[in-house]
């Protein structure tokens, strides 16, 4: 139970034990695919700025940029869960994948990307960065 627990406050979405029924794990899956359709159609905003996830469009009333892929990714982790810290190899993990070759570094540098993104359309929130543990999205006071 304690693992359960932990998980799940730790940011996962479901927790499934072994030994497991193959009619449940699908049952759970479709449960979730249902969840990120409806998900998939809406806008997250955090302060005065929108994301709108079926445009990739970042916007506040000063203009809108098109983000590519992977920063809508990761604005989009970050814009979901405001003021949790989300580590680089979360990132890496969620974005690029288990086996991909690309260095950790490339994460700070669409960090970078954005950051210059929401200065450009006066966004009063910020990406933070804390040293050796990750990055949080906070709005501006």
């Amino acid at each position: 139970m304690d693992d359960k627990v932990l998980g799940l406050d730790a940011g996962a979405n479901d927790y499934l034990t072994k030994p497991f029924n193959s009619r449940e794990l699908l049952a759970r899956i479709r449960a979730m695919t249902r969840t990120q359709t409806t998900h998939a159609n809406s806008e997250l905003q955090v302060g005065n700025v929108k994301l709108d996830r079926a445009t990739y469009e970042l916007s506040t009333a000063s203009g809108t940029y098109r983000l590519a892929n992977k920063e809508f990714q990761m604005m989009e982790m970050l814009m979901s869960n405001p003021k949790h810290l989300i580590s680089s190899e979360r990132f890496m993990e969620k974005i690029w994948g288990y086996d991909s070759e690309a260095e950790i570094n490339v994460v700070w540098v669409y960090i970078s990307y954005l950051r210059k993104k929401l200065a450009a359309l006066h966004a009063n929130i910020q990406i933070k960065a804390i040293r050796n543990a990750g990055y949080t999205l906070e709005e501006i006071v």
